[in-house]
């Protein structure tokens, strides 16, 4: 049967460089964003994927995303929580409403999605979970970025330990600057930064190993360090 992957977020950028290198490799691929334009563009590229609109900050929609991706893909083999934002300022000084926006955004929603498909993951006692971090994971940087990421990483923790007896495994990817349109007004040369290709590469090579082992925590950083 051919296995499938759901990612998150994955209307550009690390998302959708996955998603195609996941598609080209023979998998049933679906992914979800919020901005239609931008996944009826990816759905160019990948013409039978499964495109879904969902805000991920909304609980309620994400519990009914996952009850979809459920429904149309059955159980998967890999699932890629990806979607997040990045608010820029300082814990003590940003806007009202940051905490909650980037906690809703860059962890709930890899809890209840988890939740959500993980069910029939364990029923097949097979799968991977790649929760996509940053090096804000473990530099305390950003503001409630830096939280929500550092949070992230916990709950990655705490899954691997949950899902070793089900046969899933749990990798946590903590790149650094990658080029994507979260930098788009910046003046680095594009040399500064990783191709979101890369990081695609390397989230393949992970799954790609055998169901004994598990890369746990995978940090990537631009070869002249942090930006």
């Amino acid at each position: 049967m051919q296995p499938s992957v759901f990612i998150s977020g994955a209307s550009k950028g690390i998302g959708l460089a996955t998603a195609l290198r996941f598609y080209a490799e023979g998998f049933r691929v679906g992914i979800s964003a919020r901005g239609q334009k931008a996944l009826d563009a990816a759905n160019i590229a990948m013409p039978d994927a499964f495109v879904y609109q969902a805000d991920m900050a909304d609980k309620a929609a994400v519990q009914s995303l996952a009850a979809r991706i459920n429904t149309d893909m059955g159980p998967l083999d890999v699932l890629m929580n990806n979607a997040g934002i990045y608010m820029p300022g300082e814990m003590h000084s940003e806007e009202d409403g940051h905490f909650e926006r980037m906690m809703a955004t860059n962890l709930n929603s890899a809890y209840y999605l988890t939740k959500g498909v993980l069910p029939a993951m364990k029923e097949q006692r097979r799968g991977t979970v790649f929760n996509i971090g940053s090096i804000a994971s473990i530099e305390p940087y950003g503001g409630t970025y830096a939280i929500t990421k550092h949070a992230l990483l916990g709950f990655s923790r705490v899954l691997r330990e949950e899902m070793k007896p089900h046969g899933i495994r749990v990798v946590t990817v903590m790149p650094g600057a990658v080029r994507t349109a979260s930098w788009d007004g910046t003046d680095l040369p594009d040399e500064r930064f990783m191709p979101a290709e890369d990081i695609a590469s390397i989230i393949w090579d992970t799954y790609r190993l055998s169901d004994r082992t598990v890369i746990e925590e995978v940090i990537i950083r631009p070869q002249l360090g942090d930006i």
